[in-house]
């Protein structure tokens, strides 16, 4: 964007709005436009001068901020990126929030607030850029920036081998579908998923998300679809009409076991700055089953899972991006298909036909 980013706080913590507007402010991309304590005085202040993007709380006095995300994407669409406590009721309060149209997450602690939110403010602000160039459609119903942490590949959790490409075991009658998001994942996921049969193939999934919203997130596709879905355990077999999602803060990572596959949920630095990382899981199911896989990367910003995409398509497997048209941010699929990853686009309602056919 050509000129900087109007951003809108609200939220009733007058710790998180002063720590927010300094971190956010000192980034020449972005202009804090104000920061108001619920969203009827937050409504005062877009009458005046709407914004680009609205950092939302989620529990507020007077309305709550989840009435005040549907209000606005009824009325007048735009991004917006959810505040939430790493909570059980606020993880389930934020997936409801991300189903009516948010786009993005923030997470907050109930402790050590300010300086969890100093510590993360490369975070916040990369996030606050990436729903800036958000496609949202309407719904019914001053301190120095720290440096940005090295941006690792996969090789940093799973090392690269010299030479040709991984050979993955001999073809099974068991295929894998791998599936990597960010920014917009959480609703083209559910649109996805809530789209397929019972008989579908395994699947292993990583969606960008903070620690302790994962679990929520899987247990509510779980209630909308016909096969099941749960965050994924260390061991958890890969078989048809499962969906295992990468749980927030650790990496996924396919393993072949005999005729079996298996995943391992493992430590390590983040990747392409994200843990888990779509890099690392696509990867894995390039080396443990190659041309039984099927790749397909969505929404998202950013390039994580544009080289594991490709390591995947030069494994043998069959590889898909989701289209620009229908992507939240085309950043993702746009960086797999410019390295050689992706082997042809679709609209994102193609997608689940595309998953039970296999190509």
């Amino acid at each position: 964007m050509s000129k900087p980013i109007r951003v809108l706080i609200v939220d009733d913590s007058a710790v998180v709005r002063q720590v927010m507007t300094q971190r956010l402010s000192a980034d020449r991309a972005i202009n804090v436009i104000g920061a108001a304590a619920d969203p009827v005085f937050a409504m005062d202040r877009m009458a005046k001068e709407w914004p680009d993007v609205i950092v939302l709380d989620v529990e507020m006095p007077r309305m709550d901020g989840l009435t005040f995300l549907r209000k606005i994407m009824a009325e007048r669409p735009t991004p917006v990126v959810i505040c939430s406590t790493l909570t059980t009721q606020g993880a389930e309060t934020t997936m409801q929030a991300m189903a009516a149209g948010a786009v993005s997450i923030v997470a907050k602690p109930k402790a050590n607030l300010k300086q969890y939110l100093l510590e993360e403010s490369d975070d916040l602000v990369a996030v606050v850029k990436a729903a800036a160039h958000a496609r949202v459609r309407r719904m019914t119903g001053g301190a120095r920036l720290a440096p940005a942490p090295a941006k690792l590949s996969a090789d940093a959790v799973l090392p690269s081998q010299v030479g040709s490409p991984t050979r993955a075991m001999s073809e099974t009658t068991d295929r894998v579908v791998a599936l990597g998001t960010s920014t917009g994942g959480t609703q083209a996921l559910e649109q996805v998923l809530s789209a397929l049969p019972v008989d579908s193939p395994g699947m292993v999934i990583v969606q960008h998300m903070p620690e302790a919203f994962t679990a929520a997130f899987a247990q509510r596709l779980n209630k909308v679809c016909d096969i099941e879905v749960r965050e994924a355990v260390h061991g958890d077999r890969v078989h048809t009409g499962l969906a295992l999602i990468a749980p927030g803060g650790r990496h996924l990572v396919l393993e072949r076991n005999g005729a079996q596959y298996r995943v391992a949920v493992v430590d390590g630095p983040p990747v392409s700055r994200h843990r888990p990382s779509v890099d690392v899981l696509f990867r894995s199911v390039a080396r443990s089953a190659g041309r039984n896989a099927l790749g397909v990367i969505m929404t998202g910003m950013g390039d994580d899972g544009a080289r594991g995409l490709k390591e995947m398509r030069e494994a043998g497997a069959r590889t898909l991006g989701q289209d620009e048209d229908s992507c939240v941010v085309y950043g993702m699929p746009r960086e797999a298909m410019k390295l050689g990853g992706v082997e042809r686009e679709l609209p994102l309602d193609a997608i689940p036909a595309a998953i039970v056919s296999g190509r």
